[in-house]
């Protein structure tokens, strides 16, 4: 919750609490870390974002640690309750691709587990009070913490990127680059007649090659859209009078585990289909 809105204006807590620590090279200040939104914007394309960087990673680390552990402590007796936990979540990502997946390929169970956790975890870290670790941060010197990797855009275009990088990869092996060629120019449209075929390419290759660029984008922004107005929300409530904080942040709070869990379930499911549309083909 707010606790120093009365040195900022609402505007410049706002911005404050949605600004990146941004490290890169400063036309003026060389390699440094930006203070305020304009320094960082001067950075350039290859700046990069400290605080999305580390909690993703340190949140990446944690699922490893916590399934390791799982891993080690598993029997075939009485499981204990961190056993049944990742037997759940391993259980249901292997549902969830027999379902969708009609290929055979050992990488997608566990993609599709690695995705749902991971977007799940860093989901989560909107739940924590907004002013909590920003305000810790600012104690030992770091101008700016934003907690949540996946209202950066950046960091979920980095995963959407991967898994378009899967698609392209998987539909040149499985059906080759003719294959692959074929199905990018010779629907929607087509025909008998060889020429009038041949006429349908330069439409067919415009709108297919726009669906195929468009299911990263859509899967990055879809993500970053909700969790990024979820955590604007809460800074909004942040800023009123702390007895209306209370009454808006719970229900909201609440609301807001739904939609953490539900974007990270349309990531892997999406992932998921995607990748199916892939091996099949023509």
């Amino acid at each position: 919750m707010a606790t120093d809105t009365e040195t900022l204006t609402a505007s410049g807590y706002i911005q404050h609490h949605l600004q990146n620590l941004t490290f890169g090279v400063h036309p003026e200040n060389g390699l440094s870390i930006a203070h305020g939104a304009k320094e960082a914007q001067e950075m350039g394309f290859w700046a990069i974002h400290l605080d999305s960087m580390f909690w993703s990673i340190l949140l990446g680390a944690f699922f490893i640690w916590l399934f390791k552990k799982g891993a080690e402590r598993a029997t075939s007796g009485v499981p204990g309750p961190l056993q049944n936990f990742v037997e759940i979540l391993v259980d249901f990502a292997d549902g969830s691709v027999k379902e969708t997946f009609h290929g055979k390929n050992d990488l997608i169970g566990p993609l599709a587990l690695t995705i749902a956790v991971w977007v799940f975890l860093m989901n989560l870290m909107d739940l924590v009070p907004v002013d909590w670790i920003p305000a810790l941060a600012t104690a030992i010197g770091i101008p700016y913490m934003k907690v949540v990797p996946t209202t950066d855009v950046n960091v979920t275009l980095g995963m959407s990127l991967s898994v378009f990088f899967l698609i392209i990869y998987y539909s040149l092996k499985i059906k080759g680059v003719s294959g692959f060629a074929a199905e990018l120019a010779l629907q929607p449209f087509s025909s008998d007649n060889k020429a009038v075929k041949f006429l349908f390419i330069p439409v067919n290759l415009l709108l297919e090659g726009v669906g195929l660029i468009a299911k990263p984008i859509s899967l990055a922004l879809r993500l970053f859209g909700n969790l990024y107005a979820g955590e604007l929300i809460f800074i909004l409530i942040a800023l009123l009078p702390f007895y209306v904080q209370w009454m808006l942040s719970v229900p909201w709070a609440i609301f807001h585990i739904l939609v953490i869990v539900l974007q990270a379930f349309i990531f892997m499911m999406l992932t998921i289909v995607y990748l199916s549309m892939a091996h099949e083909h023509h």
